[in-house]
């Protein structure tokens, strides 16, 4: 008879945070218990580990594992990836650029620029920038080999392949170029690794010139090149207002000059381009209203805001979320109904949208191209979808399907259905939820698996996994509650489910849950759900109000003890997060945090089973936060369900790198739900 491993038992004192010991890092007694909690965890389900070598199998024969990215066209050169059978990484390559401007690669001539591969040896490895200069001669590019997005920054001579590692520490992995092909702009990080100084680092001198210090704890820093490629901008920005200064990239030597002083809540972000053949400044701006407009003003002299002229006017129903510029039309990144919207305005032409096939759908503009292009490309995916690059002719509007990502084996679109529903909140605001299912399982109840996020105001649209496809032929439905907090519906929708309103992404998941019930599509004993960093709060908060309503729950990388962090200034980002969800310094936020606090509220009841996934180089979720939170679960829960901690102990916030170490993690999960919901 086998007897089911025993849970390692958490250390308790008196103290009011009885486990606040976890956050002494390195320490072998902090050691000892993660590590004996990896082995619990992999004891518990030493059973599934012929399932999850068979899901791995199965989602990797999904995947074209030997493939060539779309080629961009840059100068005299196409630049692309190339992905191999057996390498954790894609390398990185350039040809020559063919005479009739096609996207054909001449394999005889291409160069191999970095390799990834090489660099990781078997460990972990993150690339940070990749940055050819303008010249073409030269590629600077960062690694983090660790998970704690603290990154090295190195120069390649792309004739002789010479690298020059730069001798700076503490740098985030932004490397910008100047037009001189000489001079680098970087950041660096202070001790709550926060972008806070812009450095100038000249090639062949020693050392680097200070060019900007940013002393307000809760603003970041960050340099980029505008769409002309002729102006640099040095932005800062918090979550609720920003700043920018421009320099001409022709003169990098020269001082930053302020294009508008911050204000508090104005947030405006600059590019540069062209308008009726004449260099111009186009800021995004919220001073009219929440959802953003788009100014535009001469370059020189530096414009006030007064010289700003509206040229999109701010819009009730319809947020304005970014803009890409080529030197014969604007592109709007638009979002209305809970939707991204491509608007096209060419330069003496009648705007237009981009039209597209499926009810809920993922859109960006992935890349503008050169700025003289009269073309840009589309990422276009759905649930049932697989991603497509799609060329959009900017005066015409014609689209192209450049390529789309393949699904190897048997598979049909059409035997997927996405859908969108909407659920009602508690105080009458209509929730979206994005769902597919098989064709096959529409009128039935079945398994679900519910995924949340709703924080920062970020837009979770609905996107393709070929792992996903192993959840969808076992017949498990696969949805995304789109909760307030996030930007599917625009700013309003994530001013409602931040701060003071933090308790509304709660509430909106529950009742995308109950409304998935009460439709007939699953039922509280075939529903697992998961989310993770922020989603992994949610997760933690739905879970201490609402356990009875889901059999099983994934959180990684949680965000659960969000007080003692938002308490503790000198952690990585704390700071910074005032302007998310408060500072507990002040008695109602405190007050106001500890009423929804994952860590604090966790009560003596019944709990679904969960798998909980930490990272112990993770820098933006400390990994005490998940190892604190199950160990109090344990002690307070009244269940016999599965309580598993998994730390990552070489990883991060993303988890382990390398594209089949993220299979095998998802193999793992997707088991785990497979155990818990009964499916052989």
């Amino acid at each position: 008879m086998q007897t089911k491993p025993q849970p390692p038992i958490a250390h308790a004192d008196n103290t009011a945070d009885p486990y606040a010991w976890l956050q002494q890092r390195d320490t072998p007694e902090v050691l000892a218990y993660l590590q004996a909690e990896n082995a619990y965890q992999e004891a518990c389900l030493a059973d599934q580990a012929p399932l999850r070598e068979q899901l791995f199998e199965e989602i990797k024969g999904r995947i074209l594992e030997t493939d060539l990215s779309l080629p961009a066209p840059w100068g005299p050169y196409l630049y692309y990836t190339r992905t191999t059978a057996g390498d954790e990484y894609p390398r990185h390559y350039r040809c020559p650029r063919p005479a009739d401007d096609s996207n054909t690669v001449d394999e005889g001539q291409e160069q191999l620029l970095l390799d990834p591969n090489a660099l990781a040896n078997g460990g972990f490895l993150s690339l940070g920038a990749f940055s050819v200069s303008p010249d073409h001669r030269l590629l600077a590019y960062s690694l983090d080999t660790s998970g704690d997005e603290i990154f090295t920054l190195y120069v390649k001579d792309l004739a002789s392949g010479s690298v020059t590692t730069l001798p700076f520490d503490d740098c985030d992995g932004s490397l910008t170029w100047a037009n001189d092909s000489q001079t680098l702009f970087f950041a660096e990080l202070d001790d709550t690794h926060r972008p806070w100084r812009l450095r100038r680092h000249t090639l062949g001198n020693e050392g680097a010139q200070t060019v900007f210090e940013e002393p307000d704890g809760r603003f970041f820093l960050h340099c980029y090149r505008t769409s002309s490629e002729r102006q640099l901008v040095l932005l800062l920005n918090s979550k609720t207002t920003s700043e920018a200064w421009v320099l001409d990239a022709q003169t990098p030597l020269a001082a930053f000059t302020c294009l508008a002083p911050r204000v508090e809540g104005h947030e405006y972000f600059p590019d540069h381009g062209q308008l009726d053949g004449q260099w111009r400044w186009f800021i995004r701006t919220n001073q009219d209203g929440i959802n953003f407009a788009l100014y535009h003003a001469p370059v020189a002299p530096v414009p006030s805001r007064e010289q700003w002229q509206v040229l999109v006017p701010h819009r009730d129903a319809i947020m304005l979320e970014g803009l890409s510029l080529n030197a014969g039309a604007l592109t709007l990144s638009l979002r209305e109904g809970g939707l991204p919207i491509i608007e096209v305005r060419p330069q003496g032409l009648a705007a237009y949208r981009v039209e597209l096939p499926d009810a809920a759908y993922s859109l960006y503009v992935q890349d503008s191209l050169e700025f003289t292009s009269p073309r840009l490309r589309l990422r276009y995916e759905a649930l049932n979808r697989p991603a497509q690059v799609r060329q959009l002719d900017l005066a015409s509007g014609a689209q192209a399907v450049l390529k789309q990502t393949p699904v190897l084996g048997p598979f049909d679109a059409d035997d997927y259905v996405s859908e969108r529903l909407w659920a009602t909140a508690a105080d009458g605001t209509r929730v979206p939820i994005s769902l597919v299912r098989r064709r096959q399982d529409l009128g039935r109840t079945v398994p679900l698996y519910l995924y949340g996020y709703g924080a920062y105001g970020e837009s979770l649209d609905p996107w393709f996994s070929h792992a996903r496809l192993s959840l969808l032929e076992r017949g498990v439905a696969f949805a995304i509650a789109h909760v307030r907090g996030g930007g599917e519906l625009g700013e309003a929708w994530y001013r409602a489910g931040k701060q003071e309103h933090k308790h509304n992404t709660f509430s909106d998941f529950i009742a995308c849950a109950e409304h998935l019930i009460a439709e007939g599509v699953t039922a509280a004993d075939r529903l697992a759900i998961s989310g993770g960093s922020a989603g992994g709060l949610l997760m933690g908060a739905v879970l201490n109000l609402r356990p009875e309503l889901f059999r099983c729950a994934i959180a990684e990388v949680p965000f659960v003890d969000v007080l003692n962090t938002m308490l503790d200034p000198e952690l990585p980002l704390t700071v910074t997060e005032y302007d998310e969800w408060g500072n507990p310094e002040e008695p109602q936020v405190y007050e106001r945090i500890k009423a929804y606090a994952p860590y604090e509220n966790v009560k003596a009841q019944a709990y679904p089973a969960m798998l909980v996934v930490a990272g112990y180089n993770d820098s933006r979720v400390q990994y005490w936060e998940a190892a604190k939170w199950v160990a109090r679960l344990r002690t307070r829960k009244t269940d016999d369900n599965l309580l598993l901690l998994k730390t990552e102990m070489g990883a991060g916030h993303g988890g382990m790198s390398g594209r089949y170490q993220g299979l095998k993690d998802v193999a793992l999960e997707y088991a785990f739900v497979f155990g818990e919901l009964g499916i052989v």
